[in-house]
């Protein structure tokens, strides 16, 4: 492991996020604020640090990250891909065990667009026989 800082981008809908990891004492900067401060919900919590948990390198390093579009959720699943991302490149024996847990696959799922002649993606407006 170097002293460098490890750079990743990570996606989930419309989010964006980069991440910068480096060894440390597992110091956590999300756009300025601490990572309890800017994901409130504890399920997000517990998802971004999912990585941490499944390599055992839980507050092992320290973490700042950008992140950018979206909403909470979105952003939850970016910051957490970065970081798998990021712990592949700063050791490659974690793969495996990220691989098998899911955690290095980009959700492809994304908003689907609305239609012409209908309210929403795939409501339709009320049927009328007569």
């Amino acid at each position: 492991m170097s002293d460098a800082a490890i750079h990743t981008i990570g996606r989930r809908k419309e989010a964006v996020c980069r991440v910068y990891i480096r060894p440390g004492s597992g110091k956590w900067d999300v756009n300025g604020r601490t990572l309890g401060d800017y994901f409130p919900r504890p399920s997000h919590v517990s998802a971004i640090q999912q990585p941490f948990t499944a390599t055992d390198t839980l507050g092992r390093f320290d973490v700042q990250a950008n992140l950018a579009g979206g909403g909470s959720t979105g952003q939850a699943g970016a910051l957490r891909l970065a970081v798998a991302r990021a712990l592949v490149k700063m050791d490659e024996a974690h793969r495996p065990k990220l691989r098998t847990l899911g955690l290095l696959t980009r959700d492809a799922r994304a908003v689907e667009r609305k239609k012409p002649g209908q309210p929403k993606a795939r409501k339709k407006f009320q049927f009328s026989k007569r």
